[in-house]
């Protein structure tokens, strides 16, 4: 199940915290709950990527993206996601959220996030998202000149590039099979 209470909580909490700017991280401390795990008694992969929500809610509130997202009636959604898992997050265990927009294409936004326990990195996603509206995918450009005093370039690194130009010559069915 979705954390809809978590995610409201975050949101609410995001509204009271210091602001951020584009390329800062935000950190989010969290706990490994019961509804996290899963038979394996550690936070299930699904429910990490789920948990990176949070972390992107509260990149958006802190930094005024979801002020601009609620005036212009625009939505965001992800558009895809690589993550590598290195640790377990078992039951009841600490862990922190780190977030943080490390660039955008002129389209997309891409977001490196990383569920952490003390130094060590438990998991790590680069999350490729976009502003949509009624007519589609609102560029990351035109996002950017909402926040006109904004110095930040947004210049991707080269590891991200790599992914997006490996992800741009991955086939993609053109009639998926019906059942």
């Amino acid at each position: 199940m979705y954390p809809y209470l978590r995610t409201v909580k975050t949101i609410i909490a995001a509204k009271y915290r210091n602001s951020l700017n584009f390329g800062d991280t935000g950190i989010l401390h969290l706990r490994a709950r019961l509804t996290d795990i899963d038979h394996y008694g550690e936070i299930n992969n699904g429910r990490q990527l789920t948990l990176m929500d949070l972390g992107r809610y509260d990149l958006g509130v802190r930094g005024g993206l979801m002020e601009l997202i609620s005036e212009k009636k625009w939505g965001f959604a992800v558009g895809g996601s690589s993550i590598r898992y290195r640790r377990r997050i078992t039951l009841w265990k600490k862990f922190q959220l780190h977030s943080e927009v490390i660039g955008h294409d002129g389209r997309w936004f891409y977001f490196l996030q990383k569920l952490c326990q003390g130094k060590t990195i438990c998991s790590s996603a680069l999350i490729k998202a976009g502003v949509v509206s009624k007519n589609g995918l609102v560029p990351a450009a035109k996002v950017m000149e909402e926040f006109p005093g904004n110095t930040w370039t947004g210049e991707l690194p080269d590891w991200v590039k790599a992914w997006i130009d490996a992800e741009s010559q991955r086939p993609w069915p053109a009639n998926p099979p019906k059942y």
